[in-house]
């Protein structure tokens, strides 16, 4: 019953000072950051599209080999 008593009276001090005027957080809010955030997010996939495209466009120009082995060496027939 002891660590019950401890850990209540720790999160009713904590939940105390967190509510005082004079502790309160008064940094920027979260808005900012969350729009940054979504804006790094529309840059990675922008950039991850244009590799992508780019790297398709790349492998689409790549010739398909007509015979892989390079016909038969002179001499040998079928």
């Amino acid at each position: 019953m002891r660590p019950v008593l401890y850990l209540s009276t720790a999160i009713a001090l904590r939940w105390a000072e967190m509510r005082d005027v004079k502790e309160r957080d008064r940094g920027d809010s979260p808005v900012p950051t969350a729009v940054i955030i979504l804006g790094m997010v529309v840059i990675a996939m922008a950039v991850t599209t244009f590799i992508f495209t780019m790297t398709n466009a790349w492998l689409d120009d790549i010739p398909d080999p007509a015979d892989p082995v390079g016909g038969n060496p002179p001499g040998v027939d079928n």
